[in-house]
């Protein structure tokens, strides 16, 4: 039996050791059930889709435990839709009619797996790809429309301002996916790749769809750039993601992709450097789905094992291709990110077993699909055998999936390119382990077999790798002169930097780590000691946890004295940017009582009173910094991204390491104070039984009756259930995992703990 006890607290998470399964999480298949009004849903789906393609509103959408009304629901996809097909592809917006989401999603992808008789290619090449790039999460789910039972889907993260802000930090820039609006096929000319069609952004719109409110002139830039400046081209270009996304798309094949007769399925997103980042999208055809160049069909399965690995290097219909390749720096890294991949994915077997536990995972779920295109046999056996005859849109042969990366594993790894000698990259090591802050480190490594040797490195998450030359000269701290160890300094301008090392080849180069830029290595700066006064705890996203004295809600930073004895702090400084230590000053006379705290208000408002300062928090996250008045920095934080209405403060209070907690704004961090009562604002709310078993009650007090919104948050954040409370709710918890959840009422809060 389980027993909840319930806590009070003005904040809507804590991220504990033990977590909710996440929606994307690959070793569960999610539940979605939708409820339309209307009987005749799918003719209406259909109708919507032939004329305006618009949404059209379910009653409720379920997901897991949690349920939204009114949600937009509408049929996605161009060759798996068929209006005369009992399965196709959805696309739900919860955010259409009323602003909600599931665990921080507004939008979710459900592909109908009509072309996949394993029902891996999507989630296994998205699986494979992250390790390389920013890519979907991805994984399955079951749908239930009225009552029934639809069939297993993929469920793939949308590319949307969500996931670029998420993953580019900015969500406002040129926004471009790269399909044609009309859509691909045989019968258009009219394809997203990237050739130069003159300044007139008319003639580039049957093949792009512009996400973002303006940006053609930008995509035009690009074209431009690749056609006639390419020297300059990673100044508008993130170079590294495409040569991955292009030596991916090549390993496994996939050619309803950039490099494949239509040229589509990306994004391109335009970062705050003024850089384009490529994202890969749609792999439903990924490992030999589809047979499609820009040269002809590969007919047969000895074609696709033995595809050309550059392929595409002389057609002026892929500049992408054609144009970085020219590049011979560009060729040699492109080789051994194709290199990485075939080895830690494919010569190794470690691909089949990944595709071995997903269909383990969900063999019950396909063989209880109602709807599936292919047989639970084809299913069972398409992971390493050809299956013909295919009963999904466009029929033919699938090829099995070990059948055609085991052949082409061994294939490609033959071949000159891979076979030719690549340099070696080992020990690689700092000067200093802890600078400080604006001190020179050098970073050396031993290289052999090289050509030349690269350092990328960057000191802020949203910057780009710059690639300077190391030397093995005797003259840089590397050394002698000429004994295989090269060095290059960096200078420590933030409170971290992350590099990588490139080695060039005569044929093929050599990352450190293998799969720079994505990873890389990291030194930080010495922590100055815990101090007397301190950085405590911040809110970069406040949206109802606590307002200002001008009643908004705005970000919050709190300081706090560790002394038992009354701290000035008048002269000190608070900053978000390393060249601006001294940005912003504490008023003189601000003092901080024996162990007590003191409130900034982030909100670059300073007409708003003294403690006010004139800089904001990024949600996207950023490094705070706290100096003292003779501009010596007594503390630093560096915080990730965050999440709306939860802070990121010292646990245990004032000395222990920053994670992700709940809001205890002006007050000690912790969790221990219990109550059954919510008491917020005008919001009073008794929670009962407590302790509970099974379910928990809520009774909305007093005479205020107006409709209130419930939220129930997961220890990340993220809604598992959602309803509306007039008078009294009873809330199921029998399924919820064991956990701290919050209950969130309006604009008050409460902690829940489920045993």
């Amino acid at each position: 039996m389980k027993k909840i006890t319930l806590l009070l607290t003005s904040c809507i998470l804590l991220n504990l050791a033990v977590q909710a399964q996440g929606f994307y999480d690959m070793s569960t298949i999610q539940t979605i059930e939708i409820t339309f009004a209307q009987s005749n849903w799918d003719q209406v789906l259909d109708a919507e889709r032939a004329g305006a393609d618009g949404y059209t509103m379910a009653t409720t959408v379920k997901i897991n435990n949690t349920t939204y009304d009114s949600v937009g629901v509408k049929f996605k996809g161009n060759s798996t839709y068929n209006s005369n097909q009992a399965k196709n592809p959805f696309h739900i917006e919860l955010d259409t009619y009323k602003n909600q989401d599931y665990q921080g999603y507004t939008d979710i992808k459900l592909s109908n797996v009509a072309k996949d008789p394993s029902f891996l290619r999507e989630v296994l090449s998205y699986q494979i790809l992250r390790q390389y790039m920013h890519a979907p999460q991805s994984n399955y789910a079951t749908l239930t429309i009225n009552g029934t039972l639809i069939g297993l889907y993929s469920n793939s993260e949308a590319i949307n301002k969500g996931f670029v802000n998420r993953k580019f930090y900015s969500k406002k820039n040129t926004f471009i996916k790269c399909n044609p609006p009309a859509g691909a096929g045989p019968q258009s000319n009219d394809f997203p790749n990237l050739v130069y069609l003159g300044q007139d952004s008319t003639d580039y719109y049957d093949g792009y769809e512009l996400k973002s409110d303006n940006g053609w002139q930008e995509l035009i830039d690009l074209c431009d750039t690749l056609k006639n400046t390419t020297a300059s081209i990673e100044t508008i270009l993130d170079v590294d993601r495409a040569l991955w996304m292009l030596a991916f798309d090549n390993t496994l094949v996939n050619l309803d992709s950039y490099i494949g007769g239509f040229k589509q399925n990306y994004y391109l997103y335009r970062d705050n450097n003024g850089r384009f980042n490529s994202v890969v999208w749609d792999l439903n055809e990924s490992f030999g789905g589809f047979a499609r160049t820009n040269s002809g069909n590969l007919n047969s399965n000895a074609q696709k094992q033995q595809m050309s690995h550059l392929l595409g290097a002389t057609d002026t219909d892929l500049p992408l291709v054609q144009e970085l390749f020219a590049i011979p720096i560009y060729k040699r890294m492109y080789l051994a990110h194709m290199k990485t991949m075939l080895t830690e994915n494919f010569s190794n077997g470690a691909y089949q077993t990944q595709g071995q536990a997903l269909q383990n995972t969900i063999s019950t779920a396909v063989q209880n699909d109602p709807n599936k295109f292919f047989t639970f046999a084809n299913f069972q056996s398409n992971l390493t055998s050809d299956v013909g005859g295919g009963p999904g849109p466009g029929g033919g042969s699938y090829i099995g999936i070990t059948n055609l990366m085991g052949p082409r594993a061994t294939y490609l790894l033959g071949l000159s390119d891979f076979t030719a000698t690549e340099p070696s990259i080992t020990g690689v090591t700092v000067s200093n382990t802890s600078p400080a802050l604006n001190s020179t480190i050098t970073v050396t490594a031993s290289v052999a077999n090289e050509t030349a040797v690269y350092l990328g490195s960057r000191t802020d998450v949203e910057d780009r790798f710059v690639r300077t030359p190391m030397f093995d000269d005797g003259l840089h701290n590397d050394g002698a002169a000429n004994d295989g160890v090269y060095g290059a300094d960096v200078v420590m301008s933030n409170i971290f930097v992350q590099y990588y090392i490139y080695a060039d080849g005569a044929t093929i180069g050599k990352f450190s780590p293998v799969r720079a830029e994505h990873e890389y290595h990291t030194v930080n700066i010495a922590s100055p000691p815990v101090s007397d006064i301190v950085i405590n705890e911040l809110l970069a996203s406040n949206s109802a946890i606590v307002a200002d004295l001008n009643g908004e809600y705005d970000d919050w930073i709190e300081l706090h004295n560790n002394t038992n004895s009354a701290i000035n702090i008048g002269g000190y400084f608070l900053s978000d940017n390393v060249d601006k230590l001294m940005k912003w000053e504490i008023p003189a006379g601000t003092t901080i009582p024996a162990n007590g705290y003191q409130i900034i208000w982030a909100d670059e408002d300073s007409s708003q009173g003294v403690f006010h300062a004139n800089f904001k928090l990024s949600s996207a996250g950023e490094t705070l910094f706290l100096s003292n008045a003779s501009g010596t920095i007594v503390d630093q934080i560096f915080f990730p991204a965050q999440t709306t209405d939860i802070s990121y403060g010292r646990f245990a209070n004032g000395t222990g390491p920053f994670q992700t907690m709940p809001p205890t704004f002006n007050g000690i961090n912790n969790i221990n104070t219990s109550t059954n009562t919510i008491t917020k604002s005008k919001t009073k709310i008794r929670v009962s039984p407590n302790p509970a078993n099974e379910h928990v009650n809520l009774e909305l007090l007093g005479a205020n009756n107006a409709l209130k919104n419930v939220s129930v948050y997961d220890l990340n954040g993220r809604i598992i259930y959602h309803n509306t409370l007039k008078k009294n709710l009873k809330i199921n918890t029998s399924n919820w995992a064991p956990a701290l959840y919050i209950i969130k009422v309006d604009d008050a809060s409460i902690k829940v703990i489920v045993e």
